[in-house]
């Protein structure tokens, strides 16, 4: 857990978040040309105070008397409190706001336009509905998503979008005071529209209409949200800047755990864009400086980092290849007081600048520093040999520490997988792993039999995951890609997962490879005399067959894994 001294900016606190509910009301297209989902959008006035002018859903505040009126609406089995009182806060608004009513009479039709025409929409609703002898239809209102609204923003709400099918006889009519210009449209049209400039959608809005469109039919959106009667999604998203402009991301897109390391609170300042000319500052004792060397394997290059801080000197951990500018701005990063160099492992990308980055310190008069790591194994090839200077030990601990007391404590971990001498190390004061290319964000790891071995990776996982638990880990820094991970679950971070994001990020990866390694055995299965190149068109359908080479790397570690464990003797 980050320790708030190390932070980079003030904390403060999110504005507080009030409930709502929002309403996706659908229809299958009239249009057999066109097949698919239209979803009724309106615009927002201009004068509104959250989202002017924007194109939305209808919705609005949850009240009391929502959760009082549970007893005049349907509800199915699994249906809990809460989200019937949401469903009847979204039918409340669908009706006020739209003139739509998702009610039925006692035969249990709808009623059509011209009989909601009759009604008042300024009137208390659940009276009004039973004074008519109508029954809410809460039980054909399903949750679709939940979002929480951004902690940047000075107005949040904590929020369903619930979908429902709009009922037959009925038009929408605008209020013409908070919602103005009713229209049907495709989510693939509405996103167009929007990218065009002429239909202007929110973040929330723009990811569900992404989703959305993948479903053929109004059935299909039903059937997926009646599955477990939660929302497919939950996101609280955050915001740092990219060329210059805000972007706003999800908890499963890359930046996101970047952004909550450093803007906890919700303060736009961090910028997302990939620096090779200056050190980026993640905390006040961690800074990253991304080697000039991106790629096909390397993505936006080989991150180096630097953990400490002026009163107690620096640690290097991968200094990355041996590029003569990369180096010298990593020395400068560090004010030239670099006490220990530390190389994750021995591929050419992460070692090879030590011992320049290692003789700058001393031409300028510094304390030698040690280069520090496991040496390379046999099983290496001839470009990834590395010898350090000293050997490291699997739990030893590397200290900083200043006159104030301050401390910084790298813990050494052994995780053979990636490669036979890769290590990752835990800041245990702050609850960050630097994971090397154990763990990356944004792509899978390689694991390149000699030297790399699966079965070691998912133990050095398993070994990853405790170390989350004991170190209370929130964060994951890569040697490739942006940091991984997220806050625990609080009241004023409700969308992490409840194990913690580097845990969670860590799981999901074991996850994707056990996965994998089923469509391994499947393909092995399907053509016994098979060959890698065959196995690998099966097993990675799913990914460019231009990255099937690299694939088969990987493949030949599952299907070694595989035969130690019994299933295939070839």
């Amino acid at each position: 857990m980050v320790r708030h001294t190390q932070l980079l900016h003030p904390q403060r606190p999110p504005a507080a978040l009030r409930p709502a509910a929002t309403v996706l009301l659908l229809r299958d297209s009239a249009d057999t040309a066109r097949p698919g989902v239209e979803v009724l959008m309106t615009r927002r006035s201009m004068t509104a105070s959250f989202a002017p002018g924007a194109h939305v859903f209808p919705g609005g505040g949850v009240d009391a008397a929502d959760a009082q009126a549970g007893g005049q609406s349907t509800r199915r089995a699994t249906q809990s409190d809460l989200h019937l009182t949401q469903a009847i806060a979204a039918i409340r608004e669908s009706f006020e706001e739209l003139g739509v009513l998702l009610a039925r009479r006692a035969d249990g039709a709808h009623l059509g336009t011209a009989q909601i025409a009759a009604l008042d929409r300024k009137a208390p609703f659940a009276a009004q509905c039973a004074a008519h002898g109508l029954t809410l239809d809460g039980a054909e209102v399903f949750v679709l998503a939940h979002w929480i609204t951004d902690r940047d923003l000075p107005r949040r709400f904590d929020v369903p979008f619930l979908v429902a099918r709009m009922p037959e006889g009925q038009e929408p009519v605008a209020d013409e005071s908070e919602q103005f210009e009713p229209v049907w449209v495709r989510p693939a049209d509405a996103l167009a529209r929007h990218a065009a400039g002429d239909f202007f959608i929110i973040f929330p809005t723009i990811r569900t209409l992404e989703r959305l469109q993948a479903y053929a039919s109004v059935q299909a959106v039903l059937d997926a949200c009646a599955v477990n009667d939660e929302p497919l999604f939950t996101s609280c998203p955050r915001a740092g800047l990219l060329q210059g402009a805000e972007s706003r991301h999800m908890e499963h897109e890359p930046p996101f755990g970047e952004l909550a390391l450093t803007s906890p609170d919700g303060q736009i300042v961090h910028h997302l864009d990939w620096q090779h000319d200056h050190a980026v500052a993640l905390l006040k004792n961690v800074q990253r400086l991304t080697a000039p060397n991106p790629g096909f394997m390397t993505g936006p290059g080989t991150n180096s980092y630097l953990v400490g801080d002026p009163a107690t000197g620096h640690i290097v951990i991968d200094p990355g290849p041996d590029e003569p500018a990369h180096i010298e701005r990593l020395w400068r990063a560090a004010g030239g007081d670099i006490r220990a160099i530390v190389c994750t492992h021995s591929h050419p990308d992460h070692s090879p600048g030590a011992p320049r980055l290692q003789a700058l310190c001393t031409a300028a008069g510094r304390e030698k520093p040690a280069i520090l790591g496991l040496p390379s194994e046999a099983s290496a090839r001839e470009h990834s040999r590395f010898a350090p200077e000293r050997t490291l030990a699997d739990g030893e601990r590397l200290t900083l520490q200043a006159t104030d007391g301050t401390r910084h404590t790298l813990l050494v971990v052994h995780t053979p997988g990636h490669a036979a001498n890769h290590l990752c190390l835990v800041l245990e004061e702050d609850g960050l792993l630097f994971s090397g290319d154990h763990i990356l964000n944004g792509s899978t790891t390689v694991i390149d039999p000699p030297d790399g071995n699966m079965a070691a990776y998912l133990d050095s996982l398993d070994r990853l995951a405790a170390l989350c638990d004991r170190h209370r880990i929130d964060f994951i820094l890569p040697a490739h890609g942006y940091v991984l991970g997220d806050l625990r679950r609080s009241p004023d971070n409700p969308s992490a997962p409840a194990e913690g994001g580097a845990k969670a990020a860590i799981t999901h990866l074991k996850a994707h490879r056990l996965a994998r390694e089923a469509k391994v055995a499947r393909a092995m299965t399907a053509l016994p005399q098979g060959t890698a190149d065959d196995w690998v068109k099966l097993a990675y359908d799913d990914v460019p067959e231009r990255l099937w080479p690299v694939a088969r790397r990987s493949l030949l570690a599952h299907v070694e894994r595989i035969q130690s464990l019994g299933g295939f003797n070839l």
